[in-house]
């Protein structure tokens, strides 16, 4: 009896054992930041927490020893971009930092091209040095200190997730960390050459301002003559007088600013001059 009961409880025993060891093989759990692929013989058979999918996160089961389960992170993952050199439109040498941020959406197709998430970003590192290239070299190298560097981006971050979307990756973002020029001669031939475009533009706009304050004094010029005009065919003698004042505002005025010993001049004329006959009352 007593040999009885103990081979009946060494078999309980293995069979808790083998009922854990199944459990544990089958057993697998799958976080909210997660996704996971089911893969039987090498092929996916079913997909857990992924979006859009019926079976979210939690304790869920493979069938043991013939089904491996690889997860998957569905968080934003980064691509890094060494510095790069890049030749812009107008022959500039850049070095260039940027880096991407994709996520996982179909993860039964990375797994199928890329394997894991390392495998996304060796495959998406030289496609992003390419259509960085590409657009950058569409560009020069002033416009990518202005507005202009949001559009390069956004064709980019465009073109880089149609080539990702292979992979089951979609790409969210792309931007430049850094751009500069190389050091040494080409660094500071470039910054005569920036140096040399700004004064260009300085003395187009300052000739423009020139030929747009002579338009202004050429048309006030030819305002002030339409009005004397008028004025003079509605008084001729009260033109006369004004021009005659005028005159004389102007002479006595460069006479006072003269270079005679006391920083003044004297001017003589006769009493019957007719350039005075305004003073003498004679119009």
């Amino acid at each position: 009896m007593t040999r009885l009961w103990n081979n009946h409880r060494t078999g309980v025993l293995i069979g808790l054992a083998v009922l854990l060891i199944l459990f544990f093989a089958s057993a697998f759990v799958v976080g909210e930041e997660e996704q996971a692929v089911v893969i039987r013989t090498g092929n996916p058979v079913g997909t857990v927490n992924t979006p859009g999918g019926d079976v979210g996160a939690g304790l869920r089961f493979k069938v043991p020893f013939i089904e491996s389960v690889r997860m998957v992170d569905k968080r934003l993952l980064d691509l890094e971009m060494t510095d790069e050199e890049v030749l812009s439109n107008d022959q500039q040498r850049l070095l260039v930092n940027a880096y991407a941020r994709f996520r996982i959406v179909d993860p039964v197709r990375m797994v199928e091209r890329a394997g894991t998430t390392d495998g996304v970003r060796v495959a998406l590192e030289p496609i992003l040095n390419s259509v960085l290239r590409q657009e950058l070299g569409r560009r020069t190298f002033q416009a990518m200190l202005t507005a202009e560097r949001g559009s390069a981006l956004a064709n980019v971050r465009a073109n880089l997730d149609r080539q990702a979307r292979q992979y089951g990756a979609q790409v969210v973002d792309v931007q430049i960390k850094r751009t500069d020029l190389p050091d040494g001669a080409p660094l500071q031939s470039a910054f005569r050459r920036m140096e040399s475009d700004r004064e260009r533009e300085a003395r187009t706009i300052r000739a423009q301002g020139g030929r747009d304050a002579r338009i202004i004094r050429a048309e006030a010029d030819a305002e002030s003559a339409r009005i004397y005009a008028e004025a003079f065919g509605k008084d001729a003698s009260f033109y006369d007088f004004y021009r005659a004042m005028q005159s004389y505002d102007s002479t006595f005025s460069a006479a006072r600013e003269g270079e005679g010993p006391k920083g003044d001049s004297s001017i003589i004329l006769s009493p019957d001059n007719e350039y005075l006959r305004q003073f003498r009352g004679q119009r």
